[in-house]
């Protein structure tokens, strides 16, 4: 993603009015890793990434480690002491959000990763943070390794009467898009039951109000392809999501549909154990 937009965002834009906001907005994407937030990276414990992999499936991803293992090494290059996710080509194009509960503070680096001796490397090209709109508060309690009764990981092709549970009783979901320029990972926030599931293979959600980049909804405009990543945020229980999605555009709303083409459940996805949210006043109320 070598510029601010790709045809598929500039097509929303236009389809919504929007263009000129977006150019205004767009100003703050640079490929640049600014001081301050080299020093957001480096605080947090936690970074989602989105990826294809080798068999063109996007999924999103949770990596986790102590404050200090996401870290700049220059003005265009990150650092990261995790292993790339499993079946992600080495030199992908990836999309990243490091995510602050604590602070309702996020930002979002995309560009390039490569395997390195500590782990992977990122050399950005697009880094710009985003509003605390629809971000839950969550204190960050410490870490708990996973241990033998924690479960073995699960794969499948459509949801389980457990994950439909989880995922309605979600405030919060991370989702990677694709486009033939790049990979993004963004954020999604609501109250519980924002996200609808309407069938073991299908779920759905509203398009809230937002900062007009449209990234998201602009990469499933030209490609379709996206990978969700739900957590618990107090057990550590992982679900990752992978399949295909597209945009309704009505008079009033926007709704994204999404069908699930595989699953993975991983109860000891995460170490880190967070406190219950405190919801963000900008949630619409949900039916």
């Amino acid at each position: 993603m070598s510029t601010a937009y790709s045809p598929g965002s500039r097509a929303v834009q236009d389809r919504v009015g929007v263009r000129r906001l977006a150019d205004h907005v767009g100003r703050s994407i640079t490929p640049a890793i600014r001081p301050v937030a080299a020093a957001f990276l480096e605080a947090q414990p936690m970074l989602m990434i989105g990826a294809a992999d080798a068999g063109g499936r996007v999924w999103s991803t949770l990596l986790t480690g102590a404050p200090g293992f996401v870290r700049a090494t220059g003005p265009h290059t990150v650092s990261v002491a995790a292993a790339l996710p499993e079946g992600t080509p080495d030199g992908a194009p990836v999309g990243t959000l490091a995510l602050d509960p604590r602070t309702r503070r996020r930002m979002r680096l995309n560009g390039t990763a490569r395997t390195s001796a500590r782990g992977f490397t990122i050399e950005a090209e697009q880094v710009f943070s985003n509003c605390p709109k629809y971000l839950q508060k969550r204190e960050w309690y410490g870490s708990e390794p996973a241990g033998p009764e924690a479960g073995a990981v699960r794969h499948g092709e459509e949801l389980t009467p457990g994950q439909m549970r989880r995922i309605r009783a979600a405030d919060t979901f991370f989702i990677a898009t694709a486009a033939p320029d790049g990979v993004d990972t963004s954020h999604r926030g609501g109250n519980p039951g924002f996200v609808g599931v309407d069938a073991p293979g299908e779920l759905s959600w509203r398009d809230y109000p937002g900062n007009s980049m449209f990234l998201t909804l602009g990469n499933l405009e030209s490609d379709g392809r996206a990978g969700l990543l739900f957590l618990d945020w107090e057990t550590g229980l992982t679900l990752q999501l992978s399949g295909r999605a597209r945009t309704e555009y009505g008079p009033e709303e926007r709704v994204t549909r999404f069908l699930v083409d595989r699953t993975i459940e991983t109860p000891s996805g995460s170490p880190l154990r967070w406190s219950p949210p405190e919801y963000s006043p900008a949630n619409p109320p949900v039916d």
